[in-house]
């Protein structure tokens, strides 16, 4: 069987997710290619932090806490995010008491409430809480913003710690819309501890979740673990589901919807 450039890095992807190593042997053997091709194959994957080279093969990439300034995180894929947000947006409704994690993609997200009434958010994001307090001054939405206290995290604008998550305890939210570093089909992970551990507080406290995650996220793993897939209502991207996950009948467990462009398709 000949497969196609993007079909044969996916089933590469694919395979490295399920043995968490790769050998470039046993590919070339299994897809029908010469050992160079799968070789350019996986130093492209590698340069798009989709894997990690090592002699012989490729191991699963696994992003520690380097992780850039929201100011730096905010011209990677904008595009994308803003779609993502904007098709977030249309699952608010009036009256929800909604909680917004810190990233760019929710950030994103707070910029596109429009038009909603008695709404109550709740966030630890200094980013989102400008924003919308803005909108609100503008009366662009109808409702309140209550900021959780704790300690910042000046690179992401973010508010976290122990008082953060204690301050959680005396919410229950209608939904959740949360950022991540990378999901699998096993969990959603992310870039730094305490933002994990609030972002874990958050799920716990949420009827509905909704996980924000542009198309270089999926099938990507961060070196913190926010929580198990299962966990996972809903997920907004800009791609499609895996195939793998298909094959896993994970569409069954969680609703799939795309966005892109200036239209955006449930799928």
């Amino acid at each position: 069987m000949t497969f196609l450039l993007n079909e044969r890095q996916q089933l590469i992807l694919e395979t490295l997710n399920q043995e968490k190593k790769v050998v470039v042997a046993s590919l070339a053997r299994e897809l029908g290619v010469a050992p160079e091709t799968i070789r350019r194959d996986l130093d492209t994957l590698e340069k798009e932090k989709k894997l990690k080279r090592v002699h012989g093969g490729a191991v699963l990439y696994l992003q520690t806490n380097n992780e850039p300034m929201l100011v730096q995180k905010m011209s990677v894929r904008a595009e994308e995010k803003a779609a993502i947000g904007r098709k977030a947006a249309e699952f608010i409704q009036d009256g929800d008491t909604i909680m917004l994690g810190a990233g760019t993609t929710v950030l994103q997200l707070a910029k596109a409430i429009t038009g909603i009434k008695l709404l109550t958010i709740v966030t630890n994001s200094l980013a989102a809480a400008e924003e919308l307090n803005n909108r609100l001054e503008k009366r662009e939405f109808d409702g309140k913003v209550i900021v959780l206290g704790g300690m910042t995290n000046p690179e992401q604008k973010s508010i976290v710690g122990a008082l953060t998550c204690k301050m959680l305890e005396s919410f229950r939210f209608d939904k959740l819309f949360l950022p991540c570093g990378g999901v699998t089909s096993g969990h959603v992970s992310d870039f730094n501890f305490e933002d994990c551990i609030v972002s874990t507080a958050m799920v716990e406290r949420a009827n509905q979740v909704y996980l924000l995650a542009d198309s270089s996220k999926i099938e990507n793993e961060s070196f913190f673990k926010i929580c198990s897939l299962s966990k996972v209502d809903y997920i907004i991207s800009d791609g499609d589901m895996p195939l793998s996950w298909q094959k896993q009948e994970l569409d069954t467990m969680l609703q799939w919807i795309r966005a892109t462009g200036g239209e955006n398709n449930e799928g």
